[in-house]
């Protein structure tokens, strides 16, 4: 309040009341006088060094004793009379019980309107869940907030009093509760580094771990939880089938080398046999006077020839069969390695963006819409394609052009919202699903990436290069999202036809 006398005349009149009523002239007098000759008064100075002082020697061995330090000095730090008091008030309430207050009889007491009342205890009913069984103590002071609450007239005193020692447990365990979400975040990431760690021959694996780690980069949502689920699905089925599967080709692999082994000891014992009959037989022959001692050692020279060859036609077959066999299973084992290199394709996740794939897309849209419908929430699509990607791909090379897709979606995911989502839809074209979206409201989200793009130039080589896209909007009015892609295609057709760089409603 500003006093309507001038300074002047104020300290005048301030002097001669210090004279008349014979106070000593210090600053303190003359200032209470001051204020009092001109109706105001001043804001009192804030005594930031004895409330250090009062910090220095005040206890800090439980966890609240310490939260209310570290407050107490930032009120100090802020010089905020309002946080000092709240911050006395919460000393004066560690280790007190919440003990309701029972309304004075005969006294005018303010109660809690019903409604509100009831909204209250829904709500610290509702937060119960999150803060997980550890603290017994808080699901207590919950217990008696919550029965207080369903009164049919609760006092507004005592309704503050609970109210206030429920929200103070209630910040610790929070934090406890926020503490573990991210100790359990960090072990997470830890095994998907190790899965990526241990896979480094396994082209498809390793690219899933990497996609895995981003995915379950914070801040979580719900959506991203259940990508990270899906995933490590996929990872798990895939590594289960191309155990078997190996397993089952080597143990293949070691039967018939097995069985190859087998008949090449046969060749040989057959050779050596034959060899053995052959020189007893050219002895006999040596030592025969007449031709008729001859005859029957030709034939029986013949006779195992003839046994000898027949021997090797077989294991010939044998071994032929053997290497077909063999063959089979190489060929079967590199089929096994395609694959799980083709299966990136088949899972979720585009392998080069790390954006949702057809597939995954398909999975999104249809619990999108059935979420939509559900709630009476608009839907929207955006369909994109890059301008002059293929002009981008010749000059620059098409690993350049793998790298600005890459940009355009790390810029995506930057700007747009966590529930947002993205899927790469072909080639250079993405398909966006927003969520809680209306028509117009889809359109400004997709002006704002635009902007956003031109301002962060793609570098290919120290070549700072500018990258834009055309898009259409649509909204999903109760019908198939496929007749909503058809609509945005158009919409992204007029789009290129326009000049390029631009979003149009469809």
């Amino acid at each position: 309040m500003t006093s309507a006398k001038p300074p002047s005349e104020i300290a005048r009149e301030t002097l001669k009341l210090l004279a008349a009523r014979r106070l000593a002239p210090s600053p303190d007098n003359y200032q209470a006088l001051y204020e009092e000759v001109g109706g105001t008064r001043s804001t009192p100075q804030f005594p930031a060094g004895p409330l250090r002082q009062i910090l220095r020697v005040m206890p800090c061995q439980t966890p609240g004793q310490k939260r209310q330090a570290e407050l107490l000095e930032k009120a100090i730090e802020q010089q905020d009379w309002s946080m000092l008091q709240n911050v006395f008030v919460g000393y004066a309430k560690l280790g007190l019980a919440p003990a309701p207050v029972p309304p004075v009889q005969g006294t005018n007491v303010e109660h809690l309107p019903r409604a509100l009342a009831q909204n209250l205890g829904r709500l610290v009913q509702n937060t119960l869940p999150a803060l997980g069984e550890d603290d017994s103590r808080i699901h207590e002071l919950a217990t008696q907030l919550i029965a207080f609450l369903h009164q049919p007239t609760p006092p507004v005193t005592t309704a503050e009093q609970m109210l206030g020692n429920f929200s103070y447990r209630l910040s610790f365990a929070a934090e406890d509760q926020a503490a573990i979400r991210q100790s359990l975040l960090g072990l997470l990431r830890l095994v998907f580094e190790n899965i990526s760690a241990l896979s480094i021959d396994d082209a498809w694996l390793h690219g899933q771990a990497e996609a895995l780690l981003t995915a379950s980069t914070p801040p979580l949502t719900l959506r991203q939880l259940d990508e990270v689920q899906q995933r490590l699905k996929d990872v798990i089925f895939k590594q289960s089938e191309a155990k078997d599967r190996s397993v089952q080709a080597q143990s293949q692999m070691r039967e018939l080398l097995a069985t190859f082994i087998e008949r090449l000891a046969q060749i040989d014992e057959s050779s050596s046999s034959y060899s053995e009959h052959m020189e007893s037989c050219a002895g006999r022959i040596g030592q025969a006077t007449e031709l008729k001692e001859i005859m029957p050692l030709l034939e029986e020279v013949m006779a195992a020839t003839r046994s000898v060859a027949l021997n090797s036609r077989l294991t010939r077959a044998e071994l032929q069969d053997l290497r077909e066999r063999a063959e089979a299973t190489h060929q079967e084992m590199d089929l096994l390695r395609q694959e799980l290199d083709r299966a990136s394709i088949q899972a979720r996740h585009d392998p080069l963006t790390g954006s949702l794939n057809r597939k995954g897309f398909d999975e999104a849209i249809g619990r999108e819409v059935a979420r939509a419908r559900r709630q009476g929430k608009p839907l929207c699509l955006a369909l994109l394609d890059l301008d002059n990607f293929k002009a981008l791909n010749d000059r620059l090379g098409h690993e350049a052009g793998d790298d600005a897709l890459k940009h355009l979606v790390q810029v995506t995911r930057e700007v747009m919202r966590p529930q947002d989502q993205l899927a790469r839809y072909g080639g250079e074209e993405f398909v966006l699903i927003l969520p809680d979206t209306a028509l117009a409201e889809g359109v400004k989200a997709m002006e704002r990436l635009q902007r956003e793009l031109t301002t962060r130039f793609f570098l290919n080589e120290k070549e700072r290069v500018l990258i834009t896209f055309s898009a259409g909007v649509t909204q999903l009015e109760g019908d198939d999202h496929a007749d909503a892609i058809r609509r945005a295609d158009q919409g992204m057709y007029l789009a290129k036809r326009s000049g390029k760089n631009r979003v149009l409603a469809a």
